[in-house]
């Protein structure tokens, strides 16, 4: 790679975008350092499925002002409309046909005026309904830090182009983890914000379990980023109080000493990695050294069983709405050919679901919902978990198995029981990369913080990235 190339490579996005604001760089010749490197380490990896370089290095000298004017971005292909571009959210009937976006999501007009030069898509599993990055349409992107690993899902293509460094920061998703999965495969930064923090106009309800903002590799950037795209849009249901004063000045405020649950085993019993059991210990004995206090403690509607019955039944549905969108768009009804097995059969599952039964499980939603954030209004003020149960998983875990189409969905469930719960909470939680295991595989932590309380997580993990910085943790070249 070039000079720039390599000298960028590790720069987290307030340094590059600190770099135009000088004159020591220009947005083109940012977006062509991040090009050089996108076209030197995709092969391997598989992160970036559809790219927009000559329409990024078109707009370079036009991009407005913005807090990250010029620096280089990408989208996860997932839901993300972009005004004339296509968007096939890893399905293969959508690959087929490349449907153009009439219009920008009201999330991406807000990237874009931030700054950020957008130049192409990265891979998501089809619908987003896994927990790893291997679509039949676009094939598997594989983990920076081993190629034989998934970088997880379903944003594992975005987290994949950060880790790698070919961006600084990616657009992310999370309906049940998909920002803080694979940002603990990767070791990134990976905040899932508050329900109704950012909308999800004007397209889709800020009231179901999907919230969206980026994997990074700093605190900081994570925390610019939502200043520069918080806060509700037109129709909102769901509005998250707005924040005291921007997210940035968080960093370095002073938490104080906050009351500390800790989570280090399966809430239900189920098996729990050594890996993953070490990391959040590892994690508690730092907090506590920062003068916390840190105990055994974690929300008891967290151990209840029905949960994962309960989230099913949402998930499921939001699948099959998702295919009946496709369907509109293809203008016909899909085939077995045109919708992987492990999402058909959700669908069918859905269709089997009646009215009644739907509002059930949204009525269970609520109490469960009420239940959990109750353990945050008795006193606590953070509860630490292992973001995931075990470490990342190889290529081809959760492979589609048309005589058994639900297996990959149930071992998606004992990979990840500890981040869904949160999206029906609405809660913000963050993943932060403080460990690796023996085979130099990142183990995220997670801390979940009380509905609206970004600030708390994000001072809080601030103050972690301070003490035990990971910066200089890079996967091997």
């Amino acid at each position: 790679m070039g000079s720039l190339a390599t000298e960028t490579r590790w720069m987290d996005a307030t340094d590059q975008a600190a770099l135009v604001r000088r004159g020591d760089a220009s947005a083109t010749e940012l977006l062509e350092a991040a090009i050089e490197r996108i076209e030197s380490l995709n092969p391997a990896l598989n992160a970036v499925v559809i790219r927009w370089f000559d329409e990024a290095r078109d707009a370079a000298p036009h991009l407005p002002e913005g807090p990250f004017h010029g620096v280089p971005f990408l989208l996860k292909d997932l839901w993300a409309h972009y005004a004339g571009q296509p968007l096939t959210n890893g399905c293969q009937a959508l690959k087929q046909t490349l449907p153009i976006s009439p219009t920008d999501t009201t999330l991406v007009s807000r990237f874009r005026q931030a700054g950020l030069n957008i130049a192409g898509r990265t891979n998501s599993p089809e619908f987003g309904s896994l927990p790893t990055t291997e679509p039949i349409a676009w094939g598997a992107t594989r983990n920076p830090w081993s190629l034989e690993h998934s970088p997880g899902g379903s944003s594992g293509g975005s987290a994949a182009a950060v880790a790698s460094g070919m961006v600084p920061f990616a657009h992310a998703s999370d309906g049940g983890g998909s920002i803080r999965i694979p940002a603990s495969c990767c070791g990134l930064v990976g905040l899932k914000p508050s329900q109704g923090r950012i909308t999800l106009g004007p397209f889709r309800d800020e009231s179901n379990l999907g919230v969206e903002l980026c994997v990074s590799r700093t605190v900081r950037d994570t925390a610019a980023l939502l200043d520069a795209v918080h806060g509700p849009g037109v129709g909102d249901t769901v509005i998250a109080p707005p924040p005291l004063r921007p997210y940035v000045s968080e960093l370095g405020a002073d938490p104080g000493r906050l009351r500390i649950g800790v989570l280090d085993e399966h809430p239900l019993g189920d098996p729990l990695h050594d890996d993953c059991r070490d990391a959040v210990r590892s994690a508690a004995a730092l907090l506590e050294s920062l003068g916390h206090h840190v105990e055994h403690g974690f929300p008891a509607a967290l151990a209840n069983r029905d949960f994962s019955r309960r989230f099913s039944a949402l998930w499921s549905t939001n699948m099959g709405v998702a295919v009946q969108r496709i369907e509109s768009q293809l203008g016909r009804v899909t085939n077995d050919d045109d919708i992987e097995a492990v999402n058909r059969a959700q669908v069918e599952f859905a269709q089997s679901v009646s009215g009644v039964d739907y509002a059930l499980a949204l009525a269970a939603n609520v109490e469960f919902r009420r239940a959990v954030q109750q353990w945050w209004a008795n006193g606590w003020d953070v509860l630490l978990t292992p973001t995931l149960a075990e470490p990342p998983t190889l290529i081809g875990t959760f492979v589609n198995d048309p005589a058994a189409p639900m297996t990959p969905m149930v071992r998606a469930g004992a990979f990840v029981p500890f981040t869904p719960a949160f999206n029906s909470s609405g809660q913000p939680a963050i993943s932060l990369p403080i460990h690796w295991n023996s085979a130099g595989l990142p183990i995220g932590v997670q801390l979940v913080a009380a509905y609206g309380c970004e600030d708390v997580l994000l001072r809080v993990a601030a103050q972690v990235e301070y003490a035990h910085p990971w910066a200089d943790r890079r996967p091997p070249d």
